[in-house]
């Protein structure tokens, strides 16, 4: 189905604007026992997915997002070998996790298979690590992995997740992060998305206090553009549990051995900077 000079327009609640992407064409839609998908061919930003109807990921700018999500906390950590992405299922955390060599094990947990299945089909390059020996696929409800995984086991925790709606709620509860920190090895490091600085501070503020109720010595708020999601402006919080959450393996990160497109040791260095209002709210 043809959609010539139709656009895909997701409004922002609560914020009296909106985001607009020129389709060409529909080329899938599905409803999963979870959500319903739906895959656009844009104009300018190629392929773009929606879960019940706001903005996952798009080919044009996703680098941006799994490349924030994944870097900053493995180059925290100091020798990350086991790491479980809760979230995630169109697999783009993943292949960068992978591309670290000293990961042994990347566990995802996605609560939907269809949107792992989906992106496998219409974001083949996002799922290019898929099948890499290292990496396995859990369809599974994160928040109950967490709880029951064994002290300890993993280095570093990736909360990969959709809005904190719905079953994505208790992924930014202190019960949740109290799991995690458990679940961590000694020099442990989780890192989950915050959501917009300028549309969402409260939601920032309530997400540090929860991670340093759960046990985490340091906190940290790296920001990042990201012009499809609400306001352009996004966040992710990086907790450690020993350590300050600011310190990473710099000299690591210039020689990453891999390529990147928007993450260097630079931005790392930078992302954790703080407007002057998100400071103020945050007390640091």
């Amino acid at each position: 189905m043809a959609l010539d000079n139709t656009w895909y327009t997701e409004q922002w609640a609560g914020q009296g604007s909106a985001i607009s992407l020129k389709l060409k064409d529909k080329v899938h839609d599905e409803q999963s026992p979870y959500q319903r998908i739906e895959i656009y061919e844009t104009e300018t930003f190629g392929t773009l997915m929606t879960l019940d109807g706001l903005v996952m990921v798009t080919d044009r700018d996703n680098f941006v997002y799994h490349e924030m999500m994944s870097h900053p906390a493995l180059f925290t950590h100091p020798d990350p070998k086991r790491v479980l992405v809760i979230g995630g299922g169109d697999c783009g955390t993943l292949r960068e996790v992978l591309r670290h060599k000293t990961v042994q094990l990347a566990e995802q947990v996605e609560l939907d298979e269809r949107v792992t299945r989906v992106s496998e089909k219409f974001f083949p390059e996002l799922c290019q690590s898929n099948a890499d020996p290292r990496a396995k696929l859990h369809f599974a409800d994160g928040i109950e992995w967490a709880a029951k995984a064994a002290p300890g086991s993993y280095d570093v925790i990736i909360i990969d997740s959709t809005d904190p709606v719905g079953p994505a709620a208790g992924l930014f509860s202190e019960i949740f992060y109290k799991n995690c920190f458990r679940a961590l090895s000694a020099d442990g490091v989780v890192v989950g998305q915050s959501e917009s600085p300028l549309f969402h501070a409260d939601l920032i503020v309530s997400v540090q206090k929860a991670f340093k109720g759960a046990g985490f010595g340091s906190v940290a708020t790296l920001q990042f553009p990201q012009c499809t999601y609400p306001s352009g402006w996004w966040s992710c919080m990086l907790a450690r549990k020993q350590g300050s959450a600011t310190d990473f393996r710099r000299r690591d990160a210039e020689a990453k051995g891999f390529a990147t497109r928007y993450y260097n040791a630079a931005i790392h260095a930078a992302a954790s900077a703080m407007p002057q209002f998100l400071a103020e709210q945050l007390h640091v």
